[in-house]
């Protein structure tokens, strides 16, 4: 089975910076749509980015655009996202997740997940 696994997180003041990468096991995923979810405990599970196949389509929340960027190593059979000027809004568990059917924020096909890596922004 291809597993997933979140690595990157951390506490970091607002307007600073963290990568989280995800790495694929059991597998290679150079097939699949790759999503960031990030999650608060009492909220529902947010898309915030998302990437094809192919690296060439990406897909960001409006919440995030312009300050996360995604990105996939076919090589290293990983995928990372760059996420900037953190807000405490950012606050969350991120998790990443594959997806072989379709290419979305979200939707029907992600059954493949993460542990999760918490990321914590303070003001």
């Amino acid at each position: 089975l291809l597993q997933l696994t979140e690595s990157g997180g951390g506490s970091v003041q607002a307007g600073g910076s963290l990568t989280l990468s995800c790495v694929a096991s059991g597998g290679v995923f150079s097939n699949y749509c790759i999503a960031w979810f990030r999650q608060v405990p009492g909220k529902e599970r947010e898309a915030v980015a998302a990437i094809g196949s192919t690296g060439v389509r990406t897909f960001y929340a409006d919440s995030v655009k312009g300050r996360f960027t995604i990105s996939r190593d076919s090589a290293k059979n990983s995928a990372d996202i760059q996420m900037n000027s953190l807000k405490p809004d950012d606050t969350a568990t991120y998790y990443c997740s594959a997806n072989p059917f379709r290419c979305a924020l979200g939707g029907t096909g992600f059954e493949i997940w993460g542990q999760g890596t918490q990321v914590t922004v303070s003001s």
